[in-house]
């Protein structure tokens, strides 16, 4: 029988169980996204297959070459290995709502009622913010973009590019206005955590057109249509992330008896 009155020291074993509880949590919620990001892989590669999805992924730019033109494959496994990479990556952008979910179970346990209110919603905006970024980028930005390199390409040179390079491309244009489409979550988290306040972003909005145009010009390519359409679009998610922020606020409040609970711990 155990002693009521004995202590548990920081060397102690009861104090080792529950941290190592969590670490066990942790693994479980590792290997059940990367199970879902496997499956995903696993039914894109037998439909529409790593060579189909490369092929649609490529379709803007393929759109936009001269005539006769065509992709080529510099490296010698490159034909093989970046049409896996294409797949993998877009199964990971599949399975992302899944990744987050097992992100979100292992930290519910330890949040308040008012703060699981404001996880859920922050993790399914997020999720479609940055599919929405990714989706502005492939079907708007990217046939401008193509559009406006051809017309400045001289008549003297056949463009044949390189897929690895393609791959990179795409993958730096998908991440921008992917994270670019989250500044209201930003926004909102900030705003939230008493951080800032609305009144604080409202008097920063000129400092952020600003910033928008040096960030865009930093993370695209050099040319018009990428830059201002990044940057346009993080200045209309700012506006957007403003209102968001006033009215999440609001939602999450905690209730009085939490307040008090966090003010006053148990001695």
């Amino acid at each position: 029988m155990s002693d009521p009155k004995k202590t548990v020291t920081p060397d102690s074993p009861e104090a080792e169980q529950p941290f190592i509880s969590h670490l066990i949590e942790l693994r479980n919620r590792l290997i059940r996204a990367i199970a879902a990001i496997g499956v995903v892989f696993i039914v894109l590669s037998i439909y529409p297959g790593p060579s189909g999805l490369f092929d649609l992924l490529s379709q803007p730019l393929i759109a936009h070459l001269p005539k006769g033109s065509t992709m080529i494959a510099i490296g010698v496994i490159s034909p093989f290995v970046v049409p896996i990479k294409v797949t993998l990556l877009v199964a990971f952008m599949i399975a992302l709502p899944a990744v987050l979910y097992q992100i979100w179970a292992f930290v519910a346990p330890g949040l308040y009622t008012h703060e699981k209110r404001l996880v859920m919603p922050l993790i399914i905006s997020s999720t479609l913010l940055f599919y929405m970024g990714v989706a502005f980028c492939y079907f708007f930005v990217f046939g401008r973009l193509f559009t406006f390199i051809q017309s400045f390409a001289p008549k003297v040179i056949t463009a044949a590019p390189d897929i690895e390079a393609y791959l990179s491309f795409m993958l730096t244009m998908f991440m921008a206005f992917g994270t670019a489409f989250e500044v209201p979550v930003v926004l909102m988290v900030l705003v939230r955590f008493g951080l800032v306040t609305v009144e604080q972003l409202r008097s920063w909005r000129s400092y952020f057109i600003v910033a928008a145009f040096i960030i865009a010009a930093v993370v695209t390519p050099p040319d018009v249509v990428s830059q201002t359409s990044l940057a346009l679009s993080m200045i209309l998610l700012f506006e957007v992330g403003i209102l968001a922020a006033k009215y999440l606020v609001k939602y999450s409040a905690p209730p009085a008896d939490e307040e008090k609970d966090v003010q006053s711990p148990a001695a």
